[in-house]
């Protein structure tokens, strides 16, 4: 599936900005009062999704340490006890249907799922929409900057026993090192997860719906996904779901200080009027005024 580019995103922001900016300015009506706002959140949804896009087609074919990191997280994930991504694959290879839904999940669910949640959210739960949009931000920003750390996927380990089953099935998303939609040597951490985190986390902590769960539904899917496709180390995934918590508590620490920073204000526009000076007012009897001290 082909996403729209970063230049494709940006024009559909600028729009949407444009529609938002025409509709404040004209006569409130109750379909601008919706509409309006809505625009408003697509400009910005779609200006971050422009960045992230114009980050992820940055120039990134060197490979210089990306092996021996992946290495050192074998040898870490092997320290902690964690299971080995291999035998995950080998038991999806042994059941075709299971490998060829990995490698279509992998490349398809990624973006719609974000964007389901996003509209959801917006729609039913505004009032802890700003809260899970921000972190979403933010988590996606340490994700871009990571990977500069480059950190080579399983599948480029072969003498591991590791495949790319999305090049297997005909799914890759990845072209050649430094093309494709993402970097082949961005590993650490998982974008994938972390989106899906969101995504989980954020639909348990708004609804109480047992629908809810669909989301962590998706999160562990997910993370099973990347680990069969040979996409991505189990460590990848703690990695981002650690981001993810540091990012919410970013957005809470931040909202804390705007409104801190903002009280001064709204204290002075409730600061009452001030007081006439105490005296006892004259008295004004058949047009004869009385003084109250006679």
């Amino acid at each position: 599936m082909k996403w729209p580019t970063w230049s494709q995103a940006l024009v559909a922001a600028v729009v949407s900005g444009a529609v938002a900016l025409a509709l404040r300015r004209s006569r409130p009506t109750r379909a601008g009062e919706i509409v309006g706002p809505a625009a408003l959140e697509f400009a910005f949804v779609a200006s971050l999704y422009s960045i992230w896009r114009m980050a992820k087609n940055l120039p990134l074919e060197q490979a210089d340490g990306a092996i021996d990191r992946a290495r050192d997280i074998v040898r870490i994930q092997e320290f902690l006890h964690l299971p080995s991504e291999l035998t995950l694959q080998r038991f999806v290879l042994d059941h075709e249907w299971l490998a060829q839904f990995s490698a279509a999940f992998y490349a398809i669910a990624h973006v719609p799922g974000i964007i389901i949640f996003l509209v959801w959210l917006y729609a039913r739960h505004r009032d802890v929409y700003p809260h899970w949009r921000n972190a979403l931000a933010i988590l996606t920003a340490f994700c871009l900057f990571i990977r500069f750390v480059k950190v080579a996927p399983p599948r480029f380990l072969p003498d591991l026993g590791y495949l790319d089953l999305s090049e297997m099935y005909g799914m890759s998303v990845y072209g050649r090192a430094g093309t494709g939609v993402s970097s082949q040597f961005a590993a650490m951490p998982s974008l994938h997860v972390a989106w899906a985190a969101v995504v989980a986390f954020g639909a348990l902590a708004a609804s109480t719906s047992r629908w809810r769960w669909i989301g962590m539904a998706h999160l562990v899917v997910t993370m099973i996904v990347v680990a069969a496709t040979g996409h991505h180390w189990w460590l990848d995934g703690i990695v981002a779901l650690g981001l993810l918590w540091v990012s919410l508590q970013l957005d809470t620490v931040g909202r804390r200080l705007v409104r801190w920073w903002r009280a001064p204000a709204v204290i002075d526009c409730l600061e009452p009027p001030p007081i006439e000076p105490i005296g006892a007012p004259a008295v004004v009897l058949d047009n004869a005024v009385l003084d109250p001290a006679d």
